[in-house]
């Protein structure tokens, strides 16, 4: 009984061990994933100093930022974004 389970346990181990082995070739470089964001229609996607960010006009905004001309947009008084 005790070689039964022992042949058991000898077999699992060896199916799921061989399962997970994967071969790669030796050329193969993996490279880094970057997930770009897409931001949907009418917005603009803008690389702030702070992040990046989808802007579209009436966003809240940082009055007199000027990096939002850099994507169209200017930062008034009212603290909201406004086409140029």
């Amino acid at each position: 009984m005790k070689r039964r389970i022992a042949l058991l346990c000898a077999i699992v181990v060896g199916a799921t061990s061989s399962a997970a082995i994967t071969v790669t070739p030796a050329n193969a470089i993996a490279a880094p994933v970057t997930v770009a964001k897409t931001c949907s229609t009418g917005y603009v996607n803008a690389y702030l100093s702070w992040g990046e960010k989808c802007l579209r006009a009436g966003q809240f905004c940082k009055v007199g930022n000027r990096e939002y001309r850099k994507y169209g947009f200017t930062c008034p008084a009212s603290g909201h974004l406004r086409r140029r």
